[in-house]
């Protein structure tokens, strides 16, 4: 039977906190109730500036909280923001 090092008991105990951590909810819908159509706007630039990353990525759901149907919403509005120039694509260097 294998024993665990230090090191890796510290590795495994860091794995489950970061697995706790508790979701975060979506701001986009309020109280849980959705209005339709859903729509984010992409002169928002505040608001789609904190869902993309340093490198002009759009960060995934579980990072950011948003529910799926406004991830597609948030996903739309960044390309729409980008076609027109109020994004970059890529980060500057």
């Amino acid at each position: 039977m294998a024993t665990i090092s230090r090191a890796d008991l510290k590795k495994l105990r860091k794995r489950r906190a970061r697995l706790k951590k508790k979701k975060m909810t979506c701001q986009f819908s309020g109280h849980g109730s959705i209005p339709r159509p859903v729509y984010v706007d992409y002169k928002d630039l505040k608001t789609l500036r904190t869902l993309i990353d340093r490198e002009g990525r759009i960060l995934p759901r579980r990072r950011t909280g948003t529910s799926a149907l406004y991830q597609r919403a948030v996903r739309t509005a960044v390309l729409r923001a980008r076609f027109i120039g109020l994004l970059p694509f890529v980060a500057e260097e």
